[in-house]
């Protein structure tokens, strides 16, 4: 059951991917990059994690993935409301 419960989680992360890659197509805006490729890194993650089953995922390795994808979004969000220079003149 979990291997079922981690492969919809994985599909989940990569359609969610998918969206944000259209939206950014649509608009050029950094943001929804920046979100996909998030949810595309932890996608992969789930994905690996489920095909090597390698002792849990305690190991600092899923812990340093996990921060990469969560502070894409961070960046993301931090860039969007940061001023640009434009509008500080």
């Amino acid at each position: 059951m979990n291997d079922v419960i981690a492969g919809a989680v994985c599909m989940g992360s990569l359609l969610i991917a998918l969206f944000f890659l259209r939206f950014w197509r649509d608009s050029r805006d950094r943001f929804f990059l920046y979100f996909a490729l998030s949810f595309f890194i932890e996608g992969l993650h789930r994905l690996y994690s489920a095909l090597h089953d390698a002792g849990g995922e305690d190991s600092p390795l899923h812990y340093l993935i996990r921060l990469l994808a969560y502070g894409l979004i961070l960046w993301a969000i931090l860039e969007k409301n940061l001023p640009r220079e434009r509008d500080r003149k």
